[in-house]
Formats: structure tokens, sequence, C-alpha cells
């Protein structure tokens, strides 16, 4: 397997706060088209993790290649021009603005300008199209016009992954995208990362652990800031480390 067959790969990656140590000597490498979960107990150093991949933190020690190329030291912003895009575990959109315009403004984002009101209605609707695909895609189509703090929880969420789309991300983080979402949201938003996978790889940190059985291509398993165990869904929910992690959660293989 050559260097171009993953998107990302981590090296030795550490990071230390003072005298506590929240990432340790990590080695991870996700494979491009593929889902990949990441789990672990609260306090794992997941959100940690997440930070220094898209360079919000600083490494401690070790080296992350994205493409082939070293984004160590990189700053946040190369590194999201390079088509690395993640999501937050709280919902990120402009709650008085409609749907259609939230994504609006990801796409004059994407274009390197910023949302203004004054531009003509002609020129925003230059981008409805590309708007109009995205929400197609996350199952928004029928909510264009809706204020955006209107939608429930979960349609709030399929609203930030599409703004994130509008991004045009080769490689998407999602931080938690199931949280906080009653099992009909949960089962939406299962389908709708599914479906975005198709041309992209994702990197996911979830707590559904019957989301990570359903879509994950492979799992990494972190607890106290190391790597526990990877492998697949059946590989780490057989592992008596991840059991004894996991204390009062029953994994089924």
């Amino acid at each position: 397997m050559t260097d171009t067959d993953f998107a990302i790969e981590v090296h030795g990656l550490s990071r230390r706060f003072a005298d506590f140590i929240a990432i340790k000597d990590v080695t991870l490498k996700v494979r491009r088209g593929h889902i990949h979960a990441l789990i672990g107990p609260n306090g794992a150093g997941k959100t940690t993790f997440f930070n220094l991949l898209t360079k919000t933190l600083d490494p401690s020690a070790g080296t992350i290649l994205y493409k082939g190329r070293n984004i160590t030291r990189m700053a946040p912003a190369q590194v999201a021009q390079m088509g690395m895009v993640r999501s937050f575990q709280i919902s990120a959109i402009f709650s008085t603005l409609t749907v259609l315009d939230n994504v609006r403004v990801a796409l004059q984002r994407a274009h390197g300008t910023s949302f203004h009101f004054w531009r003509s209605v002609k020129e925003l609707d230059s981008l409805n199209e590309r708007a109009d695909a995205l929400l197609q895609d996350v199952g928004l189509a029928d909510k264009a016009d809706v204020t955006a703090g209107d939608l429930s929880y979960g349609r709030k969420r399929a609203l930030e992954i599409a703004t994130t789309l509008a991004l045009d991300p080769e490689l998407l983080l999602l931080d938690e995208p199931t949280s906080g979402m009653g099992l009909e949201d949960v089962a939406h938003a299962a389908a709708l990362i599914r479906r975005v996978a198709r041309t992209r790889t994702v990197l996911m940190v979830e707590h559904n652990l019957g989301v990570v059985a359903d879509l994950a291509d492979r799992i990494t398993v972190l607890a106290s800031g190391t790597v526990l165990t990877e492998g697949t869904y059946a590989e780490v929910a057989s592992d008596p480390r991840v059991q004894a992690a996991y204390i009062g959660r029953e994994f089924k293989a």
C-alpha cells in the first residue's frame, strides 16, 4: 500500500498541557474513501486529536501528513484550503438566516469572499444552483426558505453538514455528528454521512456505537490519550481492553 492510499497519516503525535499529556505517541492512518471512526470514553483525547489535525492546536511532538504533505506546522486556514474541513459538536449556523442563505454564506466563503447583504439579488442568486444541490444532498431541499433557527436539532446538524460540504472538502472531520439527536434524526444523520462519504474520506468522532458499527470501515479506540486498538467493529468490540475502557457499556460484535 502506497502513501497515496491514505488521506491522512499521523506518526508519534503527542500534546502536553503543562504536566498533563492529553495525546501520547498516537500513530494513525486514514485510508482514502473510507469512513474511519475514532471512539473512546470521555477524556480519551478525541477532541484534542481533532484540534491537532485541524491545527487549532500545535503538537508537542510527532508529524501529520495530509495527502502526503507535511502539515504539522501549517496554519489552520492553509489546511482548510487543502481540503480538510471540520464540523463541530455544537451546531454552527446562522439561526436568523434562511436555510438557503446559510449555504450561500458558506459558498461565498469557499470562493474567498464574505457574505455581503448589499450585493445584488442577481449576484447572490448565481449561487442558488449549487446551494440547491447541497440542500438536496442533505435532505433539506424543502426547507430552503425556512429560518434556520426554526429547524429541529437534527435538521440543524444536516444544514451544518451542507455548509461544510460547500467548502468542497476532500477529508471531512465530523465531531459527534449524532450528539443530542433522537432515534429518527440519528437514522437520517447516518444515512447522510454514508451518502456524502461516497466521494469523500470521513474521519468521525462518535459516541453512538450503533452508528459506528453501521458506518465505519475501520475504528481506532483511544483511551487516556493513547491508541488502545484498531480494527473492524467486530475486532475492537471483542477486545477485552476496549470492554474494560467502556465499563458499563455493552459492545456487540
